[in-house]
């Protein structure tokens, strides 16, 4: 950790095609080794995949959507207090939400075996969107694990 100040936070450039942060930031986190324009054609194509399964919806929507309902609210942290280990539930903040989200749409769609990243990654956008799947549940989790400590909110500090 740096002791001399804090990293200024980097803004992201909007996508090209778009002009859209959100979809900036899925690019960004999908790329590997630098391949950025790879992880481009994984997007625009999953999107590309989405307006074909809804026709009259548009694609960017039904992303903003599905990010919108993986979205945590709350998550645990452990803090050590006395020898012990509690597990203190606190608010996630806007950013570290939709890195949150985007971390575990790639996450499960990487885990849908057998079929490719593009396709993968469309069929899990369309479960988020209606409010099922991998990544929603994974949400769900994530709140039933606060809810159920929140006896230790008051470690919060």
């Amino acid at each position: 950790m740096a002791r001399r100040r804090k990293a200024e936070k980097r803004t992201i450039t909007p996508d090209p095609r778009f002009n859209n942060e959100l979809l900036a930031y899925m690019i960004n986190s999908i790329m590997g080794r630098g391949k950025k324009s790879i992880a481009a054609a994984i997007v625009y194509g999953a999107l590309e995949d989405i307006q074909q399964k809804l026709k009259e919806e548009d694609p960017l929507v039904v992303f903003a959507r599905a990010v919108e309902n993986i979205k945590p609210k709350l998550e645990v942290k452990s803090k050590r207090v006395g020898g012990a280990t509690y597990q203190v539930p606190l608010e996630v903040s806007p950013k570290r939400q939709i890195a949150l989200a985007c971390r575990w749409l790639i996450l499960y769609a990487k885990t849908r075996r057998g079929q490719p990243m593009r396709r993968a990654l469309a069929m899990e956008v369309l479960d988020a969107y209606n409010n099922q799947g991998s990544a929603v549940k994974k949400r769900d989790d994530t709140h039933k694990m606060a809810q159920a400590n929140k006896a230790f909110a008051h470690y919060k500090w």
